[in-house]
């Protein structure tokens, strides 16, 4: 089993920045792939940000040049530097994370909210 906790969530003005950490622990074998994603009142789930083993990052549009996506291999964390935020960044964020075997398995964390005031 893996799990997944995020932290860094907040209130913020817009302009203002936050990052979020997300913490794996568990049995993390052939965890290739981590990301990001946002969901708020009467919308579906949406991807934000995601990251592969090699680096390569993928943006949704709505964040590109402002989200920047990374991973620390050795603390077995993948961060999110959320910049420029604005208030339809409101959301609860939260991390996901692919482990591929003989089945895929998606595993998600408890999400943490970030606030974005105008």
């Amino acid at each position: 089993q893996v799990q997944l906790v995020e932290s860094g969530g907040g209130l913020v003005q817009a302009g203002g920045s936050l990052r979020l950490s997300c913490l794996a622990s568990g049995s993390l074998f052939s965890i290739n792939k981590m990301g990001w994603y946002r969901q708020t009142p009467g919308k579906q789930r949406e991807l934000v940000a995601s990251i592969g083993d090699g680096g390569s990052a993928n943006y949704a549009d709505s964040v590109k040049g402002r989200f920047t996506i990374s991973r620390d291999n050795a603390k077995n964390t993948v961060y999110l530097q959320m910049n420029s935020l604005k208030p339809e960044d409101t959301a609860v964020y939260y991390c996901n994370a692919e482990q591929l075997r003989a089945f895929s398995k998606y595993y998600w964390g408890q999400g943490t909210q970030v606030t974005v005031s105008s």
